[in-house]
């Protein structure tokens, strides 16, 4: 048996412990938004935070979790609790075409806005750069990067996994 601690929540799993973390998420525990690409931890449609880190969960073994949190799409912001302030920019932008990606594009963008809450373009571009969106919608990426960190700033919020 295997425990992790999951959005806030403790699962205890019964999976062989050299299964990917991507692969326990969606089909043992039905957390479906984060995405499978390449599963080579190339493109970041995978992308989860363990312990608020952005990390490749379809090469990320469930052993290697231990005690650390994970968090993915489904426990950053809903309808019902209020979204997470780079979810609402994502709408506001119009960002996703087919958002096969765009699990994994916001938490990136999350990552990168708790560490630098007013990044410059070169920097959206350094952090984002190992996140392949296949219809290329980059500049309205960028952009919801950019009104992200704004209404983080209108609203004097502090970016977190939580919003």
């Amino acid at each position: 048996m295997i425990s992790i601690k999951i959005n806030g929540q403790i699962k205890e799993l019964d999976v062989d412990p050299s299964t990917p973390l991507l692969w326990v998420v969606r089909e043992n525990i039905e957390l479906t938004g984060s995405k499978f690409g390449c599963g080579l931890g190339l493109c970041g449609a995978c992308t989860m935070h363990m312990d608020g880190v952005p990390i490749r969960s379809c090469i990320t073994p469930i052993a290697a979790v231990g005690d650390k949190e994970i968090t993915t799409i489904e426990g950053i912001g809903n309808l019902n609790d209020g979204l997470h302030p780079v979810q609402q920019a994502w709408i506001d932008e119009q960002v996703p075409q087919c958002g096969y990606c765009q699990s994994g594009q916001i938490m990136t963008a999350i990552a990168l806005l708790k560490s630098n809450a007013s990044p410059s373009d070169e920097e959206i571009d350094k952090a984002m750069n190992g996140n392949i969106c296949r219809c290329g919608t980059y500049g309205r990426i960028k952009k919801g990067i950019k009104k992200a960190s704004e209404l983080a700033i209108i609203n004097n919020l502090k970016i977190s996994e939580n919003g």
